[in-house]
């Protein structure tokens, strides 16, 4: 018997097979000692299956990823055929209602994994998750925007020389993937360790949502579905309309300049080594310079602040692509 078609035990709740049910994910009350509930939107189907898990939000101004498992649950793709979906769209709920980045404590809940259940506030929250949430998972799906004004390019990232990683981002169809390394305390890193499969999806930027991010998004985790058999909603589209290319190595390209500045061509564009890529005003209108590429690559990310001081990150270029 699949252990999928026993009772899931999750934060004191069981759901049997079949159930629809919403558990709370409480850690602790504001100042003014109003409770605060992170929902856990729980979907099991009556037949055995994997038990997949998306999350965002681990940031609170990363809005995109929150939106992209709110369409999962509106539109009924969280039902699943087989198996067994967990729905956490708002992790950081604290910095979600304060539009942060970081918890009250001003940490940042990604770099402070697996946490203690005696730590600060954002340790804590990290601990529950780890001890409560991801044991019950086969597969994460994590969701993450740029920041800071920088716009990213839908893409899925994981440290390289994963064939199972390879073959599910391969499912997904981002337009890109990046191989990263894993970075300390984090979420990834801890899944990693646990022997839990994790794709991190990142696209768009902090405090905005983008309509071709969250498609990419919805798609991603429909044929990934699909692909474990799980998908019950009709999907017409299975295939990405282009094969991901998949980044080995890549670079930040930096202003030399301080002062206005304004992109020129759109994020996922595929230039060459001189191209102009942008250019950097004063507001007097006495000078006009011309960014260019500094290397031939795909630009995976683009700065779209007004804004930039000499030295500051104005587009991530991609620098070697897997054969």
């Amino acid at each position: 018997m699949h252990a999928e078609s026993k009772p899931l035990v999750i934060l004191n709740q069981t759901i049997k097979p079949g159930e629809s049910r919403e558990v709370n994910f409480s850690v602790a009350n504001l100042h003014t000692s109003s409770p605060v509930n992170v929902p856990v939107i729980i979907e099991r189907s009556k037949k055995p299956g994997p038990t997949v898990l998306f999350t965002a939000g681990v940031h609170g101004d990363e809005v995109n990823g929150v939106e992209i498992i709110r369409q999962l649950i509106a539109k009924g793709i969280n039902k699943p055929k087989t198996g067994t979906v967990i729905c956490m769209p708002v992790i950081n709920i604290f910095g979600f209602i304060n539009l942060k980045r970081e918890f009250p404590d001003g940490r940042d809940l990604n770099r402070i994994f697996p946490g203690s259940p005696s730590g600060s506030l954002a340790s804590r929250v990290a601990y529950k998750l780890v001890k409560e949430i991801v044991p019950h998972a086969d597969l994460i799906i994590d969701f993450h925007t740029g920041g800071s004004g920088r716009f990213n390019a839908p893409q899925l990232r994981y440290s390289k020389d994963n064939k199972n990683l390879d073959l599910l981002a391969k499912v997904f169809g981002p337009p890109f993937v990046l191989y990263s390394k894993n970075l300390s305390k984090s979420f990834r890193t801890t899944c990693n360790k646990l022997g839990k499969p994790l794709l991190l999806f990142e696209g768009g930027k902090s405090f905005h949502i983008d309509e071709t991010v969250t498609n990419s998004g919805v798609n991603g985790c429909k044929r990934i579905l699909k692909h474990l058999g799980m998908l019950k909603t009709v999907f017409k589209s299975t295939k990405p309309k282009k094969e991901c290319i998949f980044i080995t190595d890549s670079k930040w390209q930096r202003a030399k300049y301080s002062g206005m500045f304004k992109a020129v061509v759109p994020v996922g564009s595929l230039v060459k080594k001189e191209d102009i890529i942008g250019n950097i005003t004063d507001p007097y209108g006495k000078f006009n310079y011309f960014v260019r590429a500094s290397n031939s690559g795909y630009i995976i990310n683009v700065n779209e602040l007004p804004i930039v001081y000499q030295g500051d990150a104005l587009f991530h270029i991609t620098t070697k692509l897997k054969k």
